[in-house]
């Protein structure tokens, strides 16, 4: 069994230590400007990357990130073990009866949202595939990735900015977190499936067994695996010393979940987003528990995962200003209209639908993740994914703003 030498545990501990000081600087930053920390992270990484780093003193950015390849090969370890950290407490804050409670409203909010863009996307990729850079030998599955990617809601970073301008708990505030957890659900189902379908996708048990084993996993996991959950997280809290026994067993069966999608040819992160929704979901799992798994995860696996975007591009190199352009415009003026459609669809008041509008075009990390993980299975091209991350940055920062300029305004 190959294991690291002396040099390379060295670069590896180094490499850990600097992609988490860059975050935590960098998050404090932005938190200081009111921004969500991930936007911090993702400078953080493009500094000590190949856009900065590499450009101005290349010798220290090989030494940390390109002259060992076994501890690069642990450091990846490290950053798909964060990817799937991230994607269960993504699924914790799913909480389905909020979805249920705002009923039909939301799922029309929420398909619309997703329907607009998808479509719109769908188009632009399709007649220009060179222009934008996707794959053009998988040119169907490409295509319908773009309009996916462009049509994800970031449902923590738009909890955040409802919390600040006190809308949470409000009747939009609601709608617009039930409708943001639809899209989550729906927008990973489909991903999964796109992902199996694509010639570069990972090998799993064929295309139509492993569509017919995520949907009885999802069935299961949401019916009687949260009600054998519910049944278990009892006894956990009582006999087994706590946090440690809930922290633990529930990232073990995370990880079981994980490897039983990654098994059937569905990416990792799908399992460990449905078990979230599952344990978020549980009368058992306390307020205090979830905070504790966040504070966890969020503050050592997820700037690991963020700074190391920063790490796969040159940002400079691959900047192409056409494909930024038109990600940013399409992405954001059709997901807007969709949710504003939906609103009016709903027959929510033209002021509300604007401000679901602005909600619902907030992203974040949802589909920077979903963006890497079709830049690594050759779907898109690294100008294609940088468009997709500006795209992220940019909604993330005007989202909060836009939606408090139409709370004051008559429409």
């Amino acid at each position: 069994m190959e294991t690291l030498n002396h040099k390379e545990v060295i670069n590896l501990l180094l490499q850990i230590a600097a992609m988490l000081i860059m975050a935590r600087v960098f998050a404090e930053i932005a938190r200081k400007f009111k921004q969500p920390a991930v936007v911090g992270e993702i400078l953080a990484g493009i500094i000590l990357g190949p856009t900065i780093l590499g450009n101005f003193f290349p010798g220290a950015q090989d030494y940390l990130f390109a002259t060992n390849p076994m501890s690069n090969i642990a450091l990846d370890g490290f950053v798909q073990i964060s990817v799937v950290l991230l994607l269960f407490i993504a699924g914790l804050e799913v909480e389905l009866q909020v979805v249920w409670n705002q009923g039909k409203n939301a799922l029309k909010i929420a398909v619309a949202s997703m329907t607009l863009p998808i479509i719109a996307g769908f188009v632009v990729a399709y007649a220009f595939p060179e222009f934008l850079g996707v794959n053009i030998n998988d040119r169907v599955v490409a295509s319908t990735f773009f309009g996916l990617a462009i049509s994800i809601t970031a449902l923590a970073v738009v909890a955040r900015i409802l919390m600040d301008l006190d809308l949470f708990k409000t009747n939009t505030g609601l709608l617009i977190i039930a409708a943001a957890m639809i899209v989550d659900i729906l927008g990973w189902i489909v991903f999964s499936v796109i992902l199996s379908l694509s010639e570069s996708g990972q090998e799993g048990l064929g295309v139509w067994p492993t569509i017919a084993l995520t949907l009885v996993f999802t069935f299961f996991m949401l019916t009687i695996g949260k009600g054998l959950i519910n049944k278990t997280l009892p006894w956990v809290n009582k006999k087994l010393a706590w946090p440690g026994g809930l922290l633990s067993l529930s990232l073990a069966v995370c990880f079981l979940a994980a490897s039983f999608t990654e098994f059937i040819g569905i990416h990792a992160i799908f399992g460990a987003f449905i078990i979230g929704v599952a344990f978020g979901d549980s009368e058992y799992l306390t307020e205090k528990a979830k905070e504790i798994l966040h504070q966890f995860i969020n503050n050592i696996f997820a700037p690991i995962f963020f700074v190391s975007i920063g790490l796969k591009v040159n940002f400079i190199e691959a900047f192409d200003p056409g494909i930024v352009g038109v990600v940013v415009i399409v992405g954001f003026l059709t997901k807007y209209f969709g949710a504003y459609l939906g609103g009016r669809l709903a027959g929510i008041k033209r002021q509300e639908s604007v401000v679901v509008g602005f909600g619902m075009s907030t992203r974040g990390s949802m589909d920077i993740i979903l963006g890497l993980i079709a830049l690594e299975n050759g779907l898109i091209t690294d100008s294609l994914f940088i468009g997709l991350v500006i795209l992220a940055l940019l909604s993330s920062i005007s989202s909060g703003p836009l939606m408090g300029w139409a709370r004051q305004h008559k429409f």
